[in-house]
């Protein structure tokens, strides 16, 4: 459906118009169109498609979606696909936005995404000396507010990080862990995917040859440019700490079953002394040293204590029990 459909002329807002209007637009000097769609329907994009006049190919990715965070130049118009990351409880629900724009036309269209773009079309109008760059700052501020997004995402799985390490020597059990640690790794490697492409297609708007319709905003990519550098850069960090946190975690359960395991090899230490002397003097021979001795049975017991006594000690100091 159509969010917002509003007229500009050098940087001020004309007005919001009926989609029937827009070709009335296109044609004048130092104005653009810019028109907002949600979740739109085949039958709005060939209609758009027609006021406008997209490329198929753009058209077409835009219809089906899924596609990767991308830049397509068009003749002079382009094509940009950036995905959009939001907290959904426990997970990152991920939506996308495609945006064509052109020097008289800017067109946003945004699929499976709860937050809208309301506050950057009130930004870029309080900003006639920004605006009246036209559909290229609007591109800007739309890739802006999406990368901006991204850090309350981030900061988000960062204290996640912090309270699965406090939980790893703690008593919770080394499978939660696991579990929690991997799931964390996939929702970093989806907000990767979404940062790492954009970033390379930011990198387009700024340096070098860059689209007509972005001369004189190139400042305002490379900033966008900077920002995504540290997301990914934290992201790839916090990565790496995720897999040394799953290492740590293992390496402890490793530690706790050799613990486990010294403490059964000494507690059957302890019972073998006194099965092997009981079984000695539990042989039916006839002829058995002690055998009629008095003092015998007292005796064998003593010396079953005091070697247990002894063994008991030595694996206490060496920490074995």
């Amino acid at each position: 459906m159509i969010i917002n459909c509003a007229a500009y002329q050098h940087g001020r807002k004309i007005g919001d118009i009926r989609k029937e209007e827009i070709h009335d637009y296109l044609g004048r000097p130092g104005s653009f169109v810019w028109v907002a769609l949600k979740d739109a329907t085949p039958e709005e994009m060939a209609e758009m498609q027609k006021q406008f006049g997209l490329h198929e190919l753009a058209v077409e990715d835009a219809s089906h979606g899924h596609q990767r965070p991308k830049l397509e130049e068009y003749g002079e118009s382009l094509f940009a696909v950036v995905h959009t990351v939001e907290a959904a409880g426990d997970e990152l629900s991920v939506g996308e936005l495609n945006i064509f724009a052109a020097r008289n036309y800017l067109l946003s269209v945004r699929n499976r995404s709860e937050l809208g773009f309301t506050n950057v079309r009130a930004r870029t109008e309080r900003e006639p000396h920004l605006l009246k760059h036209g559909s290229g700052f609007v591109l800007y501020a739309l890739i802006d507010t999406v990368v901006d997004r991204y850090f309350p995402v981030l900061e988000s799985l960062e204290d996640e990080l912090e309270r699965l390490e406090e939980r790893i020597f703690a008593s919770t059990p080394a499978r939660e862990n696991v579990e929690a640690l991997y799931a964390l790794k996939q929702k970093l490697t989806t907000l990767k995917h979404a940062a790492g492409p954009l970033q390379e297609t930011t990198g387009k708007l700024y340096g070098g040859r860059v689209p007509e319709i972005c001369s004189g905003t190139q400042e305002y990519f490379r900033d966008v440019y900077d920002h995504l550098l540290r997301i990914n850069q934290s992201i790839d960090s916090l990565r790496d700490m995720v897999t040394t946190a799953i290492s740590v975690n293992l390496s402890l359960v490793t530690i706790q079953e050799n613990e486990t395991t010294k403490r059964l090899a000494a507690y059957a230490a302890l019972v073998a002394v006194p099965t092997m002397i009981a079984g000695v003097y539990g042989m039916n021979f006839e002829h058995m040293p002690e055998l009629k001795w008095a003092w015998g049975y007292p005796v064998s017991l003593a010396l079953m204590v005091v070697i247990d006594a002894y063994l008991f000690f030595r694996f206490r100091k060496a920490k074995w029990l």
